[in-house]
Parts: C-alpha cells; sequence; structure tokens
C-alpha cells in the first residue's frame, strides 16, 4: 500500500511539471499572440507539454526495466529526438516576404520553448522558469528596439508607364540617384499592343528614407502612370 501510495506521489509530481511547463509556455505564447505571430498561446502551450512529457517519460517511465542484467538508459536519446522534431515544426513557421525572412524569431521561440519544457520535465524548474522569464523580457524589450538602426526597409515598388526611349533607365537612375538599393525587377507588358510596360521592383530604402519621400519623385516622370508601393 505504501508502495502505490509512493508511485501516485511521484506520478503526481511528474504532472505539475508537465503543467508547470505548459503555463510557462503559454506565457511565451501570450506574447507572441499579442504581436499577431503564426504561433501563439496554444502552439506554444503544447509544446512545452509535449516537451516536458517526453523529458518525463524518458527520465522516469522505464525505472520498471533497471532490474534486468546487462540494461542500461540513456534519457538523452529521447530529449534530443524532441529537438530534431522541434526544428521541423519550426521550420514549417520561416518563409518569404516581400525579399525579407519572416518567422526566424518565432521558429527560434517554439524551439527554446521546447527545451524549457525538458528542463522543468526534468526537474530544473528554475532554470525553466527563468528561461521563460527571458524570452519574454527578451522579446518585450528587443522588438523593434534595435531593428530600424541594423536593417534598412525593405518595400516592393510596382511602376506601370508609357514604353518610350530610356524610360527604365531613367526610373533605375533617379531611383538610385536617392541612394535606394535595387534588389531585383521585373518587366514585361501590361497592354496587347505593348505600349505600356510593368515593372516589379524590390528596393531597399535608407534607413532615414520614407516612402512617401519616394512616390512623388517617380511620379513626376513624364512617362510614369502610376506608382505603388507595396
Amino acid at each position: 500500500m505504501a508502495h502505490k501510495k509512493g508511485v501516485l506521489t511521484m506520478e503526481l509530481i511528474y504532472l505539475l511539471r508537465v503543467v508547470i511547463a505548459g503555463l510557462c509556455g503559454a506565457l511565451i505564447g501570450y506574447e507572441r499572440k499579442n504581436r499577431m505571430k503564426e504561433a501563439g498561446i496554444r502552439t506554444h502551450f503544447v509544446v512545452a507539454v509535449g516537451a516536458s512529457l517526453m523529458m518525463v517519460v524518458s527520465k522516469y517511465g522505464f525505472m520498471d526495466q533497471l532490474h534486468w542484467e546487462n540494461l542500461s538508459l540513456d534519457p538523452s536519446r529521447i530529449a534530443a529526438q524532441v529537438v530534431s522534431g522541434v526544428g521541423f515544426l519550426g521550420a514549417g513557421m520561416i518563409f518569404m516576404q516581400r525579399q525579407t525572412v519572416k518567422g526566424l524569431t518565432t521558429a527560434a521561440g517554439i524551439w527554446a520553448t521546447a527545451g524549457m519544457g525538458m528542463a522543468i520535465g526534468s526537474g530544473l524548474y528554475w532554470v525553466g522558469g527563468g528561461v521563460t522569464i527571458i524570452i519574454v523580457l527578451a522579446q518585450i524589450v528587443l522588438h523593434g528596439r534595435f531593428y530600424s538602426l541594423a536593417t534598412p526597409k525593405t518595400d516592393q515598388l510596382l511602376i506601370r508607364f508609357h514604353d518610350e526611349p530610356d524610360a527604365m533607365l531613367h526610373i533605375q537612375q533617379l531611383i538610385k540617384a536617392e541612394n535606394i538599393t535595387i534588389l531585383s525587377f521585373h518587366a514585361e507588358s501590361s497592354t496587347k499592343n505593348g505600349d505600356e510596360i510593368e515593372l516589379e521592383m524590390a528596393i531597399r530604402l535608407p534607413r532615414s528614407y520614407g516612402r512617401e519621400q519616394l512616390l512623388p519623385i517617380v511620379q513626376n516622370l513624364k512617362a510614369v502612370i502610376s506608382v505603388e508601393i507595396q
């Protein structure tokens, strides 16, 4: 009877670890949800719970097999597989938009959440809780604080203009004169008779340069019909 009570007590402790990991994951996910990111509270909660559960099973789930001779257990095996599996989950959140990679921070957060879940699942409560606080504070404090200083703005420019001699060259020269970097461009006829050209450009604006400054400059060209920044 005492043995069964002891086993039940230990399992309740393991369950508590899973619950704590889930709450920490939900806290990380709450910050991501507020910023309208790909993964929110539920995703981070499930990842943390799953990672914690796998760690508990890996570390304590085979205790009844230890009486066999020549049998050894390696709890790190399942932990390693959790890290690999979460890597695939995070990769699904990374995508390209307007020549910019999106979702990297969220994917890294999912990966870190799994690590936090494993830490709590193995009994490292302070480590898991501390990592949760560090992640949340980093997301709040560093969000957008240094981005404008470190990364120039990238935009998609769509220009429709009459197919006049050197019109495309004049447009490119005008844009470069504003210290704007042209990353790529694609041009094609927008009408059946080919008298209009649609030019799509990926551009990188200087840090102190606003979109509203570029539009009137390009629109003033005689051949230009319309300009749109996406």
